[in-house]
């Protein structure tokens, strides 16, 4: 049952091609540009709260204006070429983290009516526009000339390889379990309650919540969030690959950083959490999907200001050693119990 207040089927694809794919896109940077500005004012306040000190409390109620000074702030410093830096790749090296998140929103149903496009193969897509993340991050590091941005570059490669495996691993486990790449299809097979969401699918896989988990630690490591922030470990590298940025180069990868934030547990609530299904089986729509999601975010701000930060060798042991055979164990696992469910 859809929400009263929920888009009428028809609306989305009613509209001229052009109009519909530019509301798209508006939304999409107005959705992403909002919550990178107000996650922002979320972490610090919850930094505040659970570190026992004041976050923003100055600009606007209870520092609520915080976020668009900051932003007026960035807007109007001057973005600095230092000397011997590449500058067609420095100034790319923001759009080209930022864009493959945009991209792969686009795919993201948050309502049964409410996404860009129904791609048949969205799941892969999301993946392969995914992997552009890392070679923007790497660029941004090599062109700033700077030797802690290249540090950190390798660094970036390092730990996105290490992580993506175990991450791929657990999505294949659940192409397994839903026998489609469609995010919608996905959705629809979680409907009628909490006990079909592929979460709890205990019978086809009694490792499913050790399989969400190792694609939520992946997801932290994936978006360079604390305890695996090794990109920008301040007490060694200084800005790690942003060293070199100011005003809206520095804001831009900013923004990256939240708007792979959102896509990461966007696509665990699809995954996982049974998208914008409730999980009592009535009253389906936006409101669930959005309620899981920042429930997830909130998890993450809340690792982040919680667990100090690894050692950069610990880190990558952790997927080499744990999270790769684990997630092995649970695809083979899962091949095992489908085959035996379906004999």
């Amino acid at each position: 049952m859809s929400l009263a207040f929920s888009l009428p089927a028809s609306w989305p694809t009613s509209l001229p091609e052009p109009f519909r794919l530019v509301l798209y896109l508006v939304g999409i940077l107005s959705f992403v540009g909002f919550n990178a500005a107000y996650l922002v004012w979320v972490e610090r306040k919850g930094a505040g709260r659970f570190q026992r000190r004041p976050g923003p409390t100055e600009v606007g109620y209870a520092g609520l204006l915080q976020p668009i000074a900051d932003a007026i702030k960035l807007l109007s410093k001057q973005i600095l070429l230092p000397p011997g830096v590449d500058a067609i790749l420095f100034r790319a090296a923001p759009i080209l983290v930022l864009a493959p998140a945009l991209m792969s929103l686009a795919t993201i149903p948050f309502s049964e009516t409410l996404a860009a496009r129904n791609i048949d193969l969205g799941l892969l897509l999301i993946f392969a526009v995914g992997s552009i993340n890392v070679l923007a991050v790497m660029l941004g590091g090599w062109s700033s000339r700077n030797k802690y941005a290249i540090i950190s570059a390798a660094r970036v490669v390092s730990q996105n390889i290490a992580y993506e495996i175990p991450m791929l691993l657990t999505v294949v486990t659940m192409i397994l379990v839903t026998g489609t790449l469609n995010l919608n299809e996905i959705v629809h097979q979680q409907a009628s309650g909490f006990w079909h969401w592929n979460l709890f699918r205990l019978d086809i896989n009694p490792l499913m919540p050790v399989t969400f988990l190792i694609f939520y630690t992946c997801m932290l490591a994936e978006t360079n969030r604390a305890p695996f922030d090794m990109a920008e470990a301040e007490s060694e590298l200084v800005a790690g690959v942003y060293t070199e940025y100011a005003g809206m180069g520095f804001g831009v990868f900013f923004m990256a950083e939240y708007a792979n934030i959102l896509l990461g547990c966007c696509l665990a609530t699809v995954l996982f959490l049974g998208g914008w299904q409730s999980p009592f089986g009535v009253w389906s729509g936006l409101l669930w999907f959005l309620a899981k999601m920042y429930l997830l975010i909130f998890s993450v701000i809340w690792i982040r200001w919680t667990f100090p930060r690894t050692q950069f060798y610990n880190l990558l042991n952790l997927s080499w050693k744990i999270l790769i055979p684990v997630s092995l164990a649970t695809l083979v696992l899962t091949s095992v119990m489908l085959k035996l469910l379906r004999a």
